[in-house]
């Protein structure tokens, strides 16, 4: 977790990923990070996970996410 400004951001790599692979969740200032490659055959083939906890003065109300053409997801939350 950065802190840039009056905001924190959360920064992934999740290019091997499609988006509609990735889900992001927040719940008690944690953000988790969830994305999963499913083969043609239905098999897994590649997934990434990531829990971090954000700081205590973030407002919850205000994370948020976007993904880049480069695959990078960048979280951000309002101090």
């Amino acid at each position: 977790v950065r802190a840039q400004g009056d905001t924190y951001q959360v920064v992934a790599d999740v290019s091997q990923f499609e988006p509609p692979d990735i889900v992001v969740t927040t719940s008690n200032c944690y953000v988790a990070i969830q994305a999963e490659k499913v083969a043609e055959d239905g098999t897994v083939c590649d997934t990434f996970t990531h829990k971090c906890q954000l700081p205590e003065d973030t407002d919850p109300m205000s994370v948020s996410c976007t993904l880049t053409e480069a695959g990078t997801l960048v979280i951000t939350a309002r101090r």
